[in-house]
């Protein structure tokens, strides 16, 4: 691996599984100093600190609870750290019938995937440094009408729409803001979101080869590299933009 996170310091939102982890992975084996990982988890955290090592930093952090993003400010000021980029990736997924979706049901999707990206960007913000990068988990439901996700697809509408005006909010500070949007991609979320069982998975697993041009559904992996692309010098002239990582299942 090459060292192009030398030295780098960064939070990733849930953090412990998924897209998350793999992204505090890529990130520590190209150089970075130090990762803070967040989740709900204390079981998921610690098992996220075992692969990751003396370097990651866990804390116990729901985003919709802006007195624990304001607790997790207060951790990253404790060991005078700065940051050099944020990922504000911690999200859910949950089905929802039209004509049928409960007040809790909805406050529970934008609170976690919208307020929880708001308010994680802001809390965070006097932290990160001019010329950091901030990469914000959308999803390829962000542009379209997927049935009985109506209310997690404006969710991640929202996101979109935050790194566009963010961009142009931190220009002065020269703060690059980006979406990540995947598509059909094989995390927790499947299971504890979703709630789909093995042979569901299966089934969504073969729906999807036949469906995307590259015939499968990625792993977190794949799309944490394009995630750690946007935070990186390489893309230094990328701003405002959404990086669609779907295998060509949006382009079609």
């Amino acid at each position: 691996m090459s060292s192009k996170f030398l030295n780098h310091v960064s939070v990733i939102t849930g953090g412990s599984t998924g897209i998350g982890l793999a992204i505090a992975q890529g990130l520590l084996a190209e150089g970075a100093r130090r990762v803070y990982i967040t989740g709900r988890s204390r079981k998921n955290l610690y098992e996220a600190l075992v692969l990751l090592g003396d370097a990651a930093v866990a804390i116990v952090s729901d985003v919709s609870d802006l007195a624990d993003l304001e607790y997790l400010k207060t951790e990253i000021e404790k060991r005078g750290d700065r940051l050099d980029s944020i990922f504000a990736n911690a999200g859910i997924c949950e089905k929802h019938s039209f004509g049928a979706t409960a007040e809790a049901d909805y406050d529970r999707t934008f609170g976690i995937n919208v307020k929880g990206v708001f308010y994680t960007v802001q809390t965070l913000l006097p932290l990160l440094t001019d010329g950091g990068s901030v990469v914000l988990t959308s999803s390829i439901c962000s542009n379209n009408g997927m049935a009985e996700l109506s209310v997690y697809n404006a969710s991640k509408a929202a996101v979109r729409s935050f790194a566009r005006t963010w961009t142009n909010d931190l220009r002065g500070r020269k703060i690059r803001v980006n979406a990540l949007s995947p598509g059909f991609t094989r995390t927790p979320l499947m299971d504890n979101s979703l709630k789909l069982d093995h042979q569901q998975i299966d089934s969504l697993k073969e729906y999807v080869s036949q469906i995307t041009p590259l015939g499968y559904m990625a792993d977190p992996a794949e799309i944490a590299s394009a995630g750690l692309f946007l935070a990186s010098a390489d893309a230094r002239y990328i701003t405002g933009i959404e990086l669609t990582v779907d295998g060509g299942l949006s382009q079609i």
